[in-house]
């Protein structure tokens, strides 16, 4: 049987991490986020042996995600040299899946973000969440909660969904936003935090993860 792992994709300011922490917390699985998968693909940049010598102590998952990538894909850690912005691209990419994949692997994750739905789209325990909520909604968040300038503000929710789905597309040939690439749809203006978070966790549940 495969580890369980649940993807969550949102809407910029939808709430998604929020939800992600809150279904984490409930079935006591851990959550890599966005930025906890770009602080390691950008470590394609870095030594392979500034990387092997994280942490000794009882090292956690993205310790033990590091050092076997940088024992399994020494590749994929420059040794030197100013890299190109497109090989450098190509590489953080390259590693991210990486990352995601090994960090599926442990099971029991929450993995938001970074195209991990695509990814882990024929994974056969993998539940694949699509969070969002109006515009309306996702701006006053983004403001209140993300520090996002009022000013714009609408402008900015769509380009950085532009952005997110033109990875997506670029990368996988997939497109983000279309709910059939998805088990659960979670609307996080209706629902709430604790709502949304509610729907994904008895699923798991019903799956007999948790």
């Amino acid at each position: 049987m495969a580890s369980p792992v649940i993807t969550i994709t949102r809407q910029y300011g939808s709430g998604g991490s929020e939800v992600a922490r809150r279904v984490a917390a409930q079935l006591g699985w851990e959550v890599i986020d966005n930025e906890f998968v770009e602080s390691v693909a950008r470590r394609a940049g870095l030594p392979r042996d500034e990387v092997a010598q994280l942490d000794e102590r009882a090292p956690g998952l993205l310790e033990r995600v590091a050092r076997t990538l940088a024992a399994a894909s020494p590749e994929l850690f420059l040794a030197g040299g100013a890299p190109s912005a497109e090989h450098d691209e190509a590489a953080i990419v390259k590693m991210t899946e990486r990352v995601i994949t090994e960090a599926a692997a442990h099971g029991r994750i929450v993995l938001v973000g970074r195209g991990a739905q695509a990814v882990l789209a024929k994974g056969p325990d993998a539940l694949h969440v699509y969070v969002v909520a109006s515009k309306a909604f996702r701006g006053k968040l983004a403001i209140e909660r993300l520090g996002a300038p009022a000013a714009g503000i609408e402008k900015q929710l769509d380009e950085i969904d532009r952005r997110r789905d033109q990875y997506v597309r670029t990368h996988y040939g997939r497109i983000r936003d279309d709910v059939v690439n998805y088990d659960l749809v979670v609307n996080t203006e209706r629902l709430g935090f604790d709502g949304a978070a509610g729907l994904v966790v008895a699923e798991a549940r019903r799956r007999g993860w948790g």
